[in-house]
């Protein structure tokens, strides 16, 4: 088992958004809360750091251009200029907001791609419309994180942390 301590350098994550997220902390206050996805970003970011990754985020309301992040996360194509993610990654925490429930093509993109994803919803979807009671990208998903708020990404960030950074399993090795 590897500590972040003893990490000879950062492993990154990908921390991608889908549309509408930008909005956060002004879209629906009372269903996604007040905190700006520049305030999660960063937040999130700090915690990564303290565990030994570098988290990289990316948000667009364009479903292709989440693929092609998708894509430079698991290094099949190569990384952009100044465009997060900037080289391969060693796990995803995505929401992909209302393409969750129709995007057969992020969902080809994640079941293609040798790159742990961890869906994540802000709201519970299953206590909201019925359209999105079914989600496209869970079945392809490493795990689902649904209905905590913001905390949920802080859940999923622990999950990619143990599992793809310190290289825990489960029962958890003991030192």
């Amino acid at each position: 088992m590897r500590d972040a301590s003893s990490l000879s350098e950062h492993m990154r994550i990908l921390l991608l958004n889908g549309p509408n997220l930008n909005l956060l902390g002004r879209r629906e206050p009372d269903v996604y809360g007040e905190t700006t996805l520049a305030e999660l970003e960063a937040a999130l970011a700090r915690m990564a750091a303290d565990e030994g990754a570098d988290l990289e985020c990316y948000q667009s309301n364009v479903e292709g251009e989440l693929i092609d992040a998708l894509q430079r996360a698991a290094g099949v194509k190569p990384p952009l200029t100044d465009v997060a993610p900037s080289g391969e990654c060693v796990a995803c925490i995505f929401n992909p907001g209302g393409y969750t429930h129709t995007s057969v093509a992020l969902r080809d993109a994640i079941g293609g791609l040798d790159l742990p994803v961890y869906e994540v919803h802000i709201s519970n979807v299953m206590k909201r419309e019925d359209f999105r009671h079914r989600s496209m990208i869970g079945p392809v998903a490493a795990g689902s994180v649904v209905g905590f708020g913001m905390a949920g990404y802080a859940l999923a960030l622990r999950a990619a942390v143990d599992f793809h950074v310190k290289g825990l399993t489960f029962p958890l090795e003991e030192e």
